[in-house]
């Protein structure tokens, strides 16, 4: 711990739940929709049990002591306040692993890995796949600060990301991430900052060329007519939040209900869940999660980031040359965007670990935890 980090300690105040619970016990229903199924958004019945466990079983305190227990700090970076976990492995030789979430994750999506990570004797490891985990919020997320002017994406948000494992004394680290935890991974890739020597990613967004849809296999195929499935199905959260995020930051901000569907509609779609996400996704960790948005009003803030991120892609976006990093991959199938092994292999310049899996969705620290903790320990073997 150095001056400039300072622990953190979350007590949410006893107003703040009460006033929680009396909007809950408010809500004001929709009435159905004309198909119930799910393709017109979270079925009413969804999110009516899903309001119900919150108001009558949920218990927040148990989420808070969760997370005082796992450690967390706050550090300044580029005028915006930090929040991360710190998770130090009691094996000396442990290698520094950032890892990212991103929406609508949040630090505590990466709970089922925590421990087998930092503590793999106790999870069928050795000691040499241990990991010091270093878990930000991402700026506007959780109980990170709100950036308050334009600039804040992923990009900026890697430089950060190497100024904090810098902050924290590793000179050497590899870097891990999902959705847009993914895209600063992979720009910290490109970025090859001074002591990153890997990443592993479980989401790689890419665009086929003309020719690898012309030459594509069957599986191939298959991948692409899922991703096709997201665009023209799924992705209106994403078309809304990256034009017009203030739109919807109103209801983000007033609504537990309003913020709970949103969310709970990206559970929904892209866990491999056949549209029924708390049967793979405890109800009690959706909620958590949740609450990592309501709490600290974060619905707005992380609402930018996608308006941010595709300002900087319309002004050149990602390099297009291959990742120069040395990369692990996961591909879960449940996961809407995808690509073969073929295809990473023409994107990235040295690929330590290509993981397939049967089951398992976009979620995969919370759906399939053991499995993307092989892949991790797999991915950066080689580095120890």
């Amino acid at each position: 711990m150095t001056a400039d980090v300072t622990p953190f300690i979350l007590k949410v105040p006893q107003a703040e739940l009460d006033d929680l619970e009396t909007r809950l016990d408010r809500t004001r229903w929709p009435d159905p929709s004309s198909v119930e199924d799910g393709h017109q958004g979270p079925p009413l019945d969804k999110i009516r049990a899903l309001i119900d466990h919150w108001r009558t079983s949920y218990d927040w305190r148990r989420c808070e002591a969760l997370m005082n227990g796992l450690g967390q700090s706050h550090t300044e970076i580029d005028g915006v306040d930090i929040h991360f976990l710190h998770v130090r492995s009691p094996h000396e030789s442990a290698m520094p692993l950032l890892m990212t979430h991103g929406w609508p994750g949040s630090v505590l999506e990466f709970s089922n890995v925590i421990d087998p990570l930092v503590n793999p004797t106790a999870h069928g490891g050795t000691a040499d796949h241990a990991f010091h985990l270093v878990i930000p919020s991402m700026p506007g997320f959780g109980f990170s600060g709100k950036p308050t002017e334009p600039g804040w994406n992923t990009g900026r948000i890697a430089m950060v990301w190497t100024a904090l494992m810098a902050r924290l004394g590793y000179d050497t680290w590899v870097a891990q991430g999902d959705d847009w935890g993914a895209m600063v991974t992979l720009t910290l890739a490109h970025m090859r900052p001074p002591g990153l020597a890997g990443v592993h990613l479980n989401f790689v967004p890419f665009q086929p060329t003309e020719q690898e849809i012309a030459q594509a296999s069957d599986a191939e195929k298959a991948m692409l007519a899922d991703a096709g499935r997201y665009d023209g199905e799924f992705s209106a959260y994403m078309k809304l939040m990256g034009t017009r995020p203030q739109s919807v930051a109103f209801a983000l901000s007033d609504s537990p209900v309003g913020l709970a569907a949103w969310i709970y509609a990206l559970f929904q779609d892209v866990s491999d869940s056949d549209g029924n996400p708390e049967t793979v996704v405890p109800l009690d960790d959706i909620i958590d999660d949740i609450m990592l948005y309501w709490l600290p009003n974060a619905g707005p803030s992380s609402a930018r980031l996608y308006w941010e991120s595709f300002q900087a892609m319309q002004q050149g976006g990602m390099p297009q040359s291959k990742v120069p990093t040395p990369t692990g991959i996961s591909m879960f199938p449940g996961e809407q965007v995808r690509l073969s092994q073929r295809w990473a292999e023409a994107r990235f310049d040295k690929i330590t670990h290509f993981g397939e899996h049967a089951s398992g969705g976009h979620f995969a620290a919370l759906e399939k935890p053991d499995q993307l903790v092989a892949d991790i320990r797999a991915s950066f073997r080689h580095l120890r």
